[in-house]
């Protein structure tokens, strides 16, 4: 078996991700996504009715065993509390024009000015450029949003361009909690283990306490768990081993990029996430973990 020799470093993917999560984010938090949410029909008390029908729209009229298969850790009772109305609320065309405009007016509003200035434009040709060459193969999410029209706006560009590479880097990360024997409930136990946030930020997966708990014994046999749930030696290294193939399998998107085209990105892109983020819209913690980065032992909270 041969391997594909990257030009860039797994690091790079990590923080490439990091810089274009809390962009393709705005869609589940941004005030504009909720009121065209509400316009179709959806509640917007909370954020879920909104976030599945907005994610899983490219998909088409998904049922929620797909939905359940492609998002992996939810709850598959949560995913059929929110999946199953879904498309009786509004058809998938309709969530994914309502999802442009809303991107499309938030955007506008959190980079004010910096909407038209070349550094954005320079950031979105690039992330296109990675997005573009993005191998889709088995990587339904990614495919799905990959196969959506191309807007013109540059910063719709960058929207589109992040959300293709995220979909594409959480695909792969499914195979690679696969491969390390980690169900949808063990792998959120596991990486609450490891400190990736609090507990209680998990619980918005809802998944039962019984069903935590089963998740948990399960980790404990493995010897994946301390019997106060926190990971061994062995859980440490085995989260490790997660995230390190999940870098390596989103890698080959950026290989589309000069290394100095993708040690440039971040500097484009800090400006533009910072905007978002220094408004407090995203919450301080998820269950994605962005806020930890591994050291090749074990996890250490980001500088």
């Amino acid at each position: 078996m041969t391997h594909r020799i990257h030009r860039h470093h797994p690091a790079t993917a990590r923080q490439l991700w990091q810089h274009l999560e809390p962009v393709h984010a705005t869609l589940y938090y941004a005030p504009e996504a909720f009121g065209a949410a509400e316009q179709l029909g959806y509640a917007v008390d909370e954020r879920w009715p909104a976030y599945f029908a907005y994610r899983a729209a490219p998909l088409g009229p998904a049922g929620p065993h797909l939905v359940n298969a492609l998002f992996y850790s939810f709850s598959p009772h949560m995913v059929e509390r929110y999946v199953t109305p879904a498309w009786r609320t509004a058809a998938p065309a309709q969530v994914l024009a309502a999802r442009s405009e809303a991107v499309d007016r938030a955007l506008r509003r959190l980079f004010g000015d910096r909407i038209d200035a070349p550094e954005l434009r320079e950031a979105a040709g690039l992330l296109r450029r990675a997005a573009e060459a993005a191998d889709t193969a088995g990587r339904p999410l990614a495919a799905a949003n990959a196969a959506l029209p191309w807007p013109d706006a540059p910063h719709l560009v960058l929207w589109h361009a992040a959300t293709v590479l995220r979909e594409h880097r959480g695909d792969g990360h499914l195979v690679a909690l696969q491969a390390h024997g980690l169900g949808p409930a063990e792998a959120l136990v596991s990486h609450a283990a490891v400190g990736a946030a609090p507990r209680e930020v998990f619980d918005s997966r809802q998944w039962s306490a019984a069903e935590w708990e089963d998740a948990r014994q399960r980790l404990v046999a493995r010897g994946l768990l301390e019997a106060d749930g926190t990971a061994t030696g062995e859980g440490l290294r085995l989260r490790t081993a997660v995230e390190h193939l999940t870098d390596e399998l989103a890698l080959a998107p950026w290989d589309a990029l000069t290394p100095d085209e993708a040690a440039r990105l971040p500097g484009l892109l800090l400006p533009l996430v910072l905007d978002i983020v220094g408004t407090g819209l995203l919450p301080a913690q998820s269950t994605l973990g962005i806020g930890m980065q591994y050291d090749g032992a074990a996890y250490e909270e980001k500088v």
